[in-house]
Order: structure tokens, then sequence, then C-alpha cells
């Protein structure tokens, strides 16, 4: 399978990695000091599931004639998902190419068919905890890597399943379901109050559980699953129990992304977690006083600062 991975960083980096491994001819977008060190030594990743090094990879914009693929994955920040869509029909990846968002939020894979139609968007949520140790260098932290993807209209199709056995062959677990907007929101709610919670408090996992940071986390946890509910999601009884009981499995050590943003003074994904909570609970009429919290108190760090 011809793979676009548009976004090189933890999470673009690893899963188009592991799939070039596998023999799958996979070409990346992306820029700056990270794509050079990628021309000149490859790309290398650090795993618990086995190092592994690509010493030639293919960059998008070295490439003459792009040409067509058959799948592409856009794993950029939020703020950049409307670009990555112009990239794609600039290129003209062609109407069989199968466009699975593997982003954060709920909101990557809307922005995407508003550029490319929504008939060629998969819906995809990733379970991975992994970043750009240093150019040319991908860190993955945690032990699994997980992608669970399928069609916005639920069917069971012919592409869906030929992804699905492009990606059985490689070093994650994957899945196809039939309802993805409720996997979104699954992520979503875990997520958000995840990041919220650390970046707010500037902590990592193990100060959050065992810490006054705990507080905050659970209510970000029921805020989100209240907002998910009211707008139809049907999200079982006791979720909100299971995910936060989540964070007592996961490494001491761990940060989400948008914390290790807040430290390289990168923009933040704010909007589109709890600011998104935020704003779905305005609409909505769903109190979400915590998400305001993080919020308002991140604001001035949206836009990233040294």
């Amino acid at each position: 399978m011809r793979i676009l991975v548009i976004g090189a960083g933890g999470v673009g980096g690893y899963f188009g990695a592991r799939l070039a491994e596998v023999g799958h001819k996979v070409v990346f977008a992306a820029r700056g000091a990270h794509a050079q060190a990628m021309r000149e030594k490859g790309l290398t990743v650090l795993s618990p599931a086995g190092d592994l090094h690509l010493p030639e990879v293919q960059i998008l914009s070295d490439l003459a004639e792009p040409g067509t693929f058959d799948l592409a994955l856009v794993c950029v920040k939020l703020a950049d998902t409307e670009a990555a869509g112009e990239l794609l029909k600039g290129i003209g990846a062609g109407p069989g190419t199968a466009v699975l968002s593997t982003q954060n939020g709920i909101e990557g894979e809307a922005i995407l068919g508003r550029v490319l139609g929504r008939d060629d968007i998969i819906g995809g949520a990733t379970y991975i905890s992994a970043h750009i140790k240093e150019p040319g260098v991908i860190e993955h932290v945690t032990p699994h890597a997980r992608i669970v993807f399928g069609e916005l209209s639920g069917q069971e199709t012919p592409r869906a399943r030929a992804i699905l056995e492009a990606f059985s062959s490689a070093k994650f677990e994957s899945e196809l379901v039939g309802d993805i907007e409720t996997q979104l929101w699954r992520k979503f709610v875990l997520l958000a109050a995840f990041s919220g919670a650390c970046t707010l408090r500037r902590e990592d996992c193990g100060a959050i559980r065992d810490g006054e940071g705990r507080k905050l986390y659970e209510a970000l946890i029921r805020e989100t699953v209240a907002v998910g509910r009211a707008k139809g999601v049907p999200l079982e009884e006791d979720f909100e129990g299971k995910v936060m009981g989540n964070i007592d499995r996961l490494p001491a050590a761990m940060k989400p992304s948008m914390l290790i943003d807040l430290e390289r003074g990168k923009p933040l994904e704010l909007p589109w977690l709890s600011g998104a909570v935020a704003r779905l609970g305005d609409e909505l009429g769903v109190p979400t006083p915590a998400s305001h919290e993080v919020a308002e108190g991140l604001a001035d760090k949206v836009k990233g600062s040294a």
C-alpha cells in the first residue's frame, strides 16, 4: 500500500515507520530540522516494541511527482488540519485516496471533510505516547500503540478492510469499528481530562494521580462525559469510573503531548480539548467550570511561548 503520512512527529513518525518496516511505501510530509535530519540520517524509532532505523526516508517535498496514494494518515496538530487538507488537494492525491485522521479531539474529521468532502474521510483514534526526542528520532514511551478507526458512515467498506489488512502486519494494534464517533468521544474524555489537568498544573501523571490534581482530573472527566451525552453520544453509564481509574495504570512519568508542547514553548491544542468541552458545554447548557478553568488558565499559551 502507498501511504502518505502528513506530520512525522510522535504519532505519524511511529506509525509511519512501523508501516514502512513491513514493506509499505511510505512518504512523509515533514518540515524543518526534523525533515532535514530524516533526509540525511533516516528515521530512528526508540520503542519498547523494538527499536527501528529506516536508513532512507522519502519526504513529500523532495518528490518531483508525488502521484496518488492509497491512504493518507493525517497526524498533524489540530491547528494545522485545514492546511493538511489543502495539501492533499494541492498534490491531487486522487479520489481513491482514503484520508484517515489520527488526531486528537473530535473535530479533525469535520474540518478535513469541509476541505476534501466527507466521503473521503475515515475517523481514527490513536492510543500511544510518543514524541520527537531529537530531529530524526522518535521516542515511543508507552508499551502499547494502537489505532482504532472506522468509516464515518458506520459501514465496513472494502477500503477500510484493506487498511486493516495493511495495519495488521505492523508492530501496533489496530481495530476496525462500526461506530467511530463513540470511539472518538471515548478517547476525547480521557485526553481532554488528562491533558487539561497535567498541563494546567505542570505535573506528570504520577503527580496528578497521587496529589491534589486528581480532583481536577476527575471533574474534567465528569464534564466531558456530560457534554458527550448531551450531544447524543452513547457513553455507558459507568464510563466515568472506568476512565478515572485509567490514570492508575499509566506510567508515573508519562506526560500528555500538550504539557510537552507547553514545556517546549510550542502552541497548544487547548481550543480543541478543554476549550472544546467548555465551548460545547456553553452551547448545550451543560456546566463545565473545570474545563473553563483550564481553558482560561492556559489561554495565553495557546500560541506558544518560550
